[in-house]
């Protein structure tokens, strides 16, 4: 994907938002959440993360056995390529290690999550703080606030323009192999779009009579800015957040896939799961099915989610 696609995607969202009230008058959110109700889209994602939230949360607690108990490991060989696949005691079967595979799909929803809601988190703090100061640069900053704000977006358009997998691999591979990277690297990933998103946001509302009302009263920038503008710009914030959970989740996946993520392989987590069973594919291809559509699965989840969202704040689609 292009940076101009790229940028013009995040500068539509902040436009959709840029109005606080529909021509009937109702809030955004309020006439959003009622068409949300009735999208089957959105109906559909919620279900989905219900569902992976749920079993992150009781997953451990109702796994059969334990995500690293070996008890069936004399039953395995896979140097001779003989696995034991779905059966009445191991519902997803056996990994190469005699190890129950829906216990680890349990217990390694809540890491996949763990990873994904950390990593999106990281980039919409620093991003927002990122897009908070070239924002209010540029609306109430003046010619040298056009500076820094001009500074930071061509910064920021650089990180856009690098493929987003290939930026989170550099970065993991600098800072070494952990979780930790992999959450630092899909993080860093996401902070240009926030930034970017964030900074279109508050200049829409920029412009708004309420800014110009409080500038005429002798407000100070600063509150203004905090008290006015910001509070008003975060709409398209918390859509492309939802979306950002996919993304991160996907990208967690690739990273922990190639290598980067935990070094522990003990450690149930779907990227990893994947990782494993990838050399054994030829033999047993389910070990590698059951993680990869947990992902899929869960990263539509969150997609579906968003875009119902983004398309409920669109005013050309509403009725």
């Amino acid at each position: 994907m292009s940076l101009i696609t790229t940028t013009s995607k995040i500068d539509r969202l902040a436009q959709l938002t840029a109005k606080t009230e529909t021509a009937s008058g109702a809030s955004l959110w309020r006439e959003a959440m009622r068409r949300m109700r009735a999208s089957k889209m959105a109906i559909i994602g919620a279900v989905i993360i219900a569902g992976f939230v749920l079993l992150a949360i009781i997953g451990p607690w109702i796994a059969p056995y334990g995500p690293t108990d070996q008890t069936w490991r004399g039953e395995v060989f896979s140097n001779r390529g003989e696995f034991v696949g779905a059966r009445a005691e191991n519902w997803f079967g056996l990994d190469h290690l005699g190890r129950d595979l829906f216990s680890r799909m349990l217990v390694g929803a809540r890491q996949t999550l763990l990873v994904g809601v950390v990593s999106m988190l990281i980039g919409l703090l620093i991003g927002a703080l990122v897009g908070i100061v070239s924002g209010a640069a540029a609306t109430l900053g003046g010619k040298a606030g056009r500076r820094v704000d001009d500074a930071i977006m061509r910064v920021t358009d650089i990180l856009l323009a690098l493929p987003s997998l290939l930026l989170a691999v550099s970065v993991a591979a600098v800072m070494g192999q952990s979780l930790t990277t992999v959450m630092i690297a899909v993080g860093v990933v996401q902070i240009p779009v926030f930034a970017r998103l964030l900074r279109g946001s508050m200049l829409a509302q920029g412009g708004s009579d309420y800014v110009l009302a409080a500038r005429s009263l002798g407000i100070r920038k600063r509150r203004i800015v905090l008290t006015q503008i910001l509070p008003n710009s975060l709409s398209p914030v918390i859509v492309q957040a939802t979306l950002s959970l996919a993304t991160a989740i996907i990208e967690a996946a690739a990273l922990s896939y190639l290598g980067l993520g935990n070094p522990d392989p003990a450690v149930p987590e779907w990227g990893v799961m994947l990782s494993q069973a990838q050399r054994f594919f030829d033999n047993e291809p389910m070990m590698s099915m059951y993680p990869a559509v947990g992902i899929v699965i869960t990263a539509l989840g969150f997609t579906l989610l968003g875009e119902a969202m983004r398309e409920a704040l669109d005013p050309k689609l509403r009725g």
